[in-house]
């Protein structure tokens, strides 16, 4: 009974998240005809205009959309396990803040002597702050026996660095800089291919990395006596638990900006669908649950207010703030 279900939910998730794919690539500003767009991604089309917005624009957006959505989500759950808290996640510890203060700093100062920015750099830094918010966190987990006080100060952390990256935003009036107050709110725009490509490989290889460690990860979450009796090393597992879940928080950071709440709200929504906590079936329905929620919020956000658009932690704010609100208030009752 739960096998069809995992296969059930596998198969609507999977569904759900090329249908909106499908329509993130059809819908926008420039109304393209279905059939179209077809003919363009087999190679037949002859529009130019649309053969631009369509590869250029939209394709490369919800390819992004779909990983940096699986990628968040992903790191929410390891972040969640290694914390042993419902409501841990990258953008609450401040761990998405980190990474977008490096960022900003990276593209103002390299925007000055007029060099390009690649994307692995971008990554690089995004990872380096990371680290660095995340590894203050594990200060305070030494220093601070609740939890919920750990939670404040990871809020606390992201506020501070997220009020120097507006005072650096603030004082990048670079030509250079594309976009800089769009991505330091949170937005999928401005994709290329060669960003879809860096991600993709940074995303997937850790995802691989990740499910490969799915039996220590589901020891662990049976308490640490139970896994150290099952022969884990914890000290190795919490290292790793550590570095991929900045390594993908980071990745999403460097192109997308802070996106709120994706990584608390998805694993939880996740675990309700599959009715289990097992690591082998949640990394990847974690991973597809993120770009489904992250591609609906997406099309969501370009066109809700067209030709406005909104930032994307506005939408997945939306619709991840009433979730965790919910998480907290049945833990309260429990």
């Amino acid at each position: 009974m739960r096998q069809t279900r995992s296969i059930f939910a596998f198969a609507m998730l999977t569904v759900f998240v090329f249908v909106m794919i499908v329509l993130n690539t059809v819908t926008g500003s420039v109304q393209i005809p279905l059939a179209d767009i077809v003919e363009l991604l087999v190679g037949r089309g002859s529009d130019a205009t649309a053969y631009s917005i369509v590869w250029q624009i939209r394709l490369p957006r919800a390819c992004a959309a779909a990983v940096l959505g699986g990628a968040l989500a992903l790191s929410g759950y390891l972040l969640q396990t290694f914390f042993h808290n419902p409501i841990a996640g990258p953008f609450v510890l401040g761990i998405s803040s980190g990474a977008k203060l490096t960022v900003a700093l990276l593209l103002v100062l390299v925007a000055d002597n007029a060099v390009n920015v690649s994307s692995v750099a971008m990554i690089a830094s995004a990872f380096a702050g990371a680290m660095l918010a995340m590894g203050v966190v594990l200060i305070m987990a030494r220093v601070v026996d609740k939890m919920s006080m750990l939670i404040v100060g990871g809020v606390m952390i992201g506020y501070i660095c997220s009020a120097v990256t507006d005072i650096i935003v603030t004082f990048a009036d670079d030509s250079d800089i594309v976009n800089l107050h769009n991505w330091s709110k949170g937005s999928f725009s401005g994709i290329t291919w060669e960003n879809v490509t860096v991600m993709s490989v940074t995303v997937f290889v850790t995802a691989a990395v990740i499910f490969l460690f799915s039996k220590p990860i589901s020891a662990y979450q049976l308490g640490e006596t139970y896994a150290q009796n099952m022969g884990v090393n914890l000290k190795l597992l919490r290292m790793l638990l550590v570095l991929l879940s900045s390594v993908l928080a980071a990745c999403i950071t460097a192109f997308a900006g802070p996106v709120s709440f994706v990584g608390i709200a998805v694993p939880h929504l996740v675990k309700r669908l599959f009715g289990t906590t097992k690591p082998l079936l949640m990394i990847p329905a974690c991973f597809l649950g993120g770009s489904a929620f992250c591609l609906f919020c997406d099309l969501l956000a370009r066109t809700a207010f067209a030709p406005t658009e909104m930032s994307i932690s506005t939408v997945t704010a939306v619709f991840g703030a009433p979730i965790v609100i919910i998480i907290l208030l049945r833990k309260q009752r429990a």
